[in-house]
C-alpha cells in the first residue's frame, strides 16, 4: 500500500530538542536518518523541523526510500 505525505505528515515522530552554550537549540527527529535543523529559539527550531520533516518525508516518497513509521502505544 502507498501511503501519502498527508499520512506520514500526520504521524507523531518523537524529536529531540536540545540548547546549547550559545543560546540556539538543535532539534531532531532521531527515526529519519539526517532529518535535523537548529534555530536562535526553542519556537524556531520546532518550526524549522517541521519544515525538515516535510522535506525529508517528500524526499523519501520521491526517491522510493523507505520511510520508517513510529511505534505506536497501545492502551
Amino acid at each position: 500500500m502507498n501511503k501519502s505525505l498527508d499520512y506520514y505528515l500526520s504521524l507523531r515522530y518523537a524529536i529531540e530538542l536540545i540548547p546549547d552554550e550559545d543560546g540556539f537549540w538543535f532539534a531532531q527527529i532521531p527515526l529519519l536518518p539526517g532529518c535535523m535543523t537548529q534555530g536562535s529559539s526553542r519556537e524556531e527550531a520546532l518550526e524549522m523541523l517541521d519544515e525538515a520533516k516535510e522535506l525529508w518525508l517528500e524526499t523519501a516518497l520521491d526517491r522510493g526510500i523507505p520511510i520508517p513509521e513510529p511505534e505506536t502505544v497501545k492502551p
